[in-house]
């Protein structure tokens, strides 16, 4: 057997109010003549309209912005506002001849088109300690922070949403070309990212404590500088009260940025019940889950995904139909199904990210189609 465990049972989502749900969406900046990466982000974002009740700010490459969003209750403020921050910056980076490009990695642009890292301290440092894997970061990803007030429970929470995250990438896949050459993969993006040390997912753990207790080892002996650079696929965030989930490309669309928030936030909320009925968590081997994050970052929702309950591989829209179902008491509770049921059946019908990326450059075999597709479909 693959799980080491009890199988997940059947426990009702808790009552009471719906958790917090925020989103922060990476996106690269292009040159609106030639699609090409862009070193200037940090002009673009100054000129953006800020705003009290969400975030635009610069990232790791010169060629990003980072935006997040207001803390929402529903998946419509969710939306509203993640339209506003790719509308505002639109406006601020077609002032300056550019554009903002929703994609886990550029389809033409080498890394080294990106300028370097933003010359901010903490930036400036992990370049000096990790050298060239830092400067090869040119990629962008998407961040969803649910909230998980009490930080015992956001561990235990953690050991049980870690199983589905390879499913949250499949899902996301939106980085199938590198440097002008299609690399066969769903999310390069991920194969990329996860050259960091401290990236992939988390091994259980048995309390806060411990989870603590290791955050404090590594800081000991210098494998990091700040909580922060754990770089997990999921975590407790290291600013906020919540569990970040941070496997997932950044989405071409809103839309699909909203699916994978209400996916999230689902996830948490049938987590914490399985908490307080006291069931289990499945610990599977962690040679099976990296597998199955490994094949979810290859094929995406175009091959089999390695269902972890039936200790087999499964066509991909199997198993996301049996994750909507095990979801879909809390889905219904929180008032979220409508959304994340259309948005996860508009996927499976019309693809990821990346599948779409691949019929644009396969009409005329050209990258600067896919880079103005992209470029058509991420504002809103």
């Amino acid at each position: 057997m693959l799980l080491a465990g009890a199988p997940a049972g059947k426990s009702e989502p808790v009552t009471g109010p719906a958790p917090t749900v925020g989103v922060e969406e990476e996106l690269f900046v292009v040159d609106a003549d030639t699609g090409r990466l862009r070193g200037d982000a940090r002009a673009i974002v100054a000129s953006a309209e800020h705003r009290d009740e969400d975030t635009i700010d610069r990232e790791l490459s010169r060629a990003q912005v980072e935006t997040g969003s207001a803390v929402c209750a529903t998946l419509a403020e969710v939306r509203a506002s993640l339209t506003s921050l790719r509308r505002r910056l639109d406006v601020a980076a077609r002032a300056h001849g550019a554009r903002v490009l929703a994609t886990g990695t550029h389809p033409s642009s080498p890394w080294q088109d990106a300028g370097g890292v933003t010359p901010h301290a903490a930036y400036l440092q992990l370049a000096d300690d990790y050298g060239l894997l830092t400067d090869e970061q040119v990629v962008s990803g998407c961040h969803v922070h649910v909230g998980v007030p009490d930080p015992e429970m956001a561990i235990q929470v953690m050991n049980r949403v870690r199983l589905d995250v390879p499913i949250l990438l499949a899902l996301s896949g939106n980085s199938p070309f590198w440097a002008g050459v299609d690399t066969r993969y769903a999310s390069y993006r991920t194969e990329v990212f996860h050259r960091w040390p401290t990236a992939g997912l988390p091994e259980p753990f048995a309390s806060r404590a411990e989870y603590d207790g290791l955050v404090s080892l590594l800081q000991a002996t210098s494998a990091i500088d700040a909580p922060a650079r754990l770089y997990w696929d999921v975590r407790p965030s290291a600013r906020y009260p919540t569990l970040e989930f941070r496997v997932a490309d950044v989405p071409v669309t809103v839309g699909e940025s909203v699916t994978l928030a209400g996916l999230c936030r689902a996830l948490v909320v049938t987590a914490e019940a399985a908490v307080r009925a006291g069931e289990p968590a499945p610990v599977p081997r962690p040679e099976v889950l990296r597998a199955a994050l490994w094949r979810a970052a290859r094929f995406g929702l175009s091959g089999e995904l390695v269902d972890l309950a039936a200790a087999q591989a499964r066509p991909a829209p199997l198993v996301v139909e049996d994750l909507l179902r095990r979801l879909r008491p809390a889905l219904e509770g929180l008032g979220d199904a409508p959304d994340v049921e259309a948005g996860v059946a508009c996927l499976l019908e019309h693809g990821t990210g990346a599948e779409r990326q691949r019929r644009a450059h396969a009409r005329r075999d050209r990258l600067e189609d896919v880079v103005d597709v992209l470029v058509e479909t991420t504002v809103p």
